[in-house]
């Protein structure tokens, strides 16, 4: 019985550390991804607006709300808080989701990209200092 006790915690401990070793890997897949938004956008600190807005903090920030960001109507008025899956949603069609938005991005549809470069996005606090 010890044996078997002993084997499911060696178990759970290995399954642990993969978790946080998978974790490590979709921020570094997200970081990477985040390549295609880096010529519109910034991230970190020191961030600025660029064709698009500084991108700190986006989790938990309402669409049209960038300090010195000049928005499209659609973007200020579209009424969003932006959380995983509006995220999710957007990325993969940004003028399908915000019609008349002034984004020209043809979308990233992959599932588990849009997971990784969520995860590294959200390391980003207002300030642009990572979480």
């Amino acid at each position: 019985m010890k044996t078997i006790a002993s084997a499911a915690l060696l178990a759970l401990g290995l399954a642990t550390a993969a978790a946080s070793s998978a974790s490590a890997q979709d921020i570094a897949a997200g970081e990477r991804s985040w390549n295609k938004c880096r010529a519109c956008h910034q991230i970190g600190e020191g961030a600025k607006n660029l064709v698009g807005p500084h991108l700190n903090g986006l989790f938990g920030r309402h669409t049209g709300a960038v300090e010195g960001y000049s928005y499209s109507a659609a973007n200020k008025g579209a009424d969003i808080t932006w959380n995983e899956a509006i995220f999710a949603e957007y990325i993969k069609d940004p003028r399908a989701k915000i019609p008349g938005t002034k984004m020209i991005f043809a979308g990233i549809k992959n599932e588990k990209e849009i997971a990784d470069l969520t995860a590294f996005l959200k390391q980003f606090g207002k300030d642009g200092k990572k979480s």
